[in-house]
């Protein structure tokens, strides 16, 4: 290795391209968990690594990486990727972001440069040192990518990672679940700036930019040294209402409209969320009728989240209600899920959601969503999505649900 104005160069004539190198380019920042957290969690994925003679795994999504190293990359077509071995953590990142992912992250870092195709796997291929057998993300890496890995790194014996993984990431340490009722209070302020911003006339659009910048400043003021990026709020209107998911639009309120309230605060990563139903006036007998019904089924939700309670079970008991009320066939989609690091565009720990097909059990360090919804066809009376979500801490002894936004008709008519 060469040393170049603190760049380590893999070749040994300094007037060839590199293919990768490493540069720790000014000090490392500020992480959102200490480093015995990042140690904890690392020590439980080489556990996993030993016990299925794994001598090596590469890590390739956004989420798994972030979890075990801090960094949170941007892709742009790019690949990344964090190989772990029993004595290292090593990030593989982009020449484009040159010394960032090392600032940012808890591991070492090697930097890949884009001149000659395929130089992230030949950086890959120095850290994995002649391991025969590989742990990937089998929900994560493509055909192309498992394809190209086989022509540059040989015929390795692939050994898909991402349920145990997953799994690990579904119980919170002390400290993510601090960081998540920080998410769970921004949620709640941003959800206090939108209310304050509905006014008849107003468009989704203007409320919805009252709500991200609120918690964005919130954010700035309560965690200085975090990346801030990826915040967000979807506040629909109207029709408008009938997907959890739908883009916000620049239609302007009206009397009489159903709302949906949803603020998204991203803390390093970390995803939480606040949402909620309301109306512009007084709504009408058969929107207040579902409304309510609504409110039941997430009343009776809350009283579910327990230790030892299985998602299914959670699920069929909510069915039920919704059937004696004839409005199952409304429903729309589960009726919660994980929390943790993931977002709209990457991560999920689908091994916890309320759902039918699921049947994992609570326990104690575990953070779910409770958050039924129902839609309601236009032209059919009470038109529209009606959806509450609270975010709730299951602990030994008892659940906390840390979202304190109201919700229901004595709270978000608005006048």
């Amino acid at each position: 290795m060469t040393q170049i104005n603190n760049i380590d160069i893999n070749d040994t004539d300094i007037n060839d391209r590199v293919k990768f190198f490493t540069s720790h380019n000014g000090d490392k920042a500020p992480l959102p968990f200490s480093d015995a957290e990042y140690v904890r969690r690392l020590t439980r994925l080489r556990e996993i690594m030993a016990e299925r003679d794994i001598p090596a795994v590469l890590m390739t999504s956004m989420h798994n990486i972030a979890y075990y190293s801090g960094f949170l990359y941007c892709s742009f077509g790019r690949p990344y990727g964090c190989v772990v071995t029993q004595d290292a953590c090593t990030t593989v990142s982009a020449n484009i972001d040159a010394g960032q992912p090392w600032r940012r992250s808890f591991a070492d870092n090697v930097i890949y440069t884009d001149w000659t195709r395929n130089n992230y796997w030949r950086a890959v291929a120095s850290l994995i040192k002649g391991a025969k057998r590989l742990g990937i993300e089998g929900d994560h890496m493509t055909l192309a990518s498992r394809d190209t890995l086989n022509d540059m790194l040989g015929a390795l014996e692939l050994v898909d990672i991402a349920p145990a993984t997953m799994a690990a990431r579904m119980v919170k340490s002390d400290e993510e679940i601090v960081l998540i009722r920080e998410g769970a209070r921004i949620a709640d302020h941003g959800g206090d700036a939108i209310r304050a911003a509905i006014k008849e006339g107003t468009r989704e659009i203007d409320v919805a930019m009252a709500g991200r910048d609120a918690m964005e400043l919130e954010i700035a003021r309560a965690h200085p040294d975090s990346e801030l990026r990826d915040s967000w709020v979807w506040f629909q209107s109207g029709l408008n209402t009938d997907g959890a998911h739908n883009p916000v639009t620049t239609r302007k309120l009206q009397k009489g409209d159903i709302l949906s309230l949803n603020t998204f605060p991203m803390i390093s990563g970390y995803y939480t969320a606040l949402e909620r139903t309301l109306f512009m006036g007084e709504p009408d007998k058969a929107s207040l009728r579902m409304w309510e019904a609504n409110v039941a089924a997430h009343e009776l939700g809350l009283s579910l989240i327990r230790p030892g309670a299985t998602c299914s079970g959670i699920c069929e008991e909510i069915n039920r209600f919704f059937a004696d009320a004839g409005l199952l066939q409304y429903r729309s989609f589960g009726y919660g899920h994980s929390f943790g690091i993931l977002s709209h565009y990457y991560g999920r720990e689908a091994g916890l959601e309320l759902r039918e097909d699921i049947d994992t059990v609570l326990e104690p360090g575990m953070v779910v969503s409770m958050e039924p919804m129902i839609w309601i066809p236009e032209g059919t009376p009470g038109a529209g999505g009606y959806r509450e979500h609270d975010i709730l801490v299951v602990g030994g002894n008892q659940t906390e649900n840390i979202t304190k936004f109201a919700y229901g008709p004595e709270a978000n008519i608005i006048d």
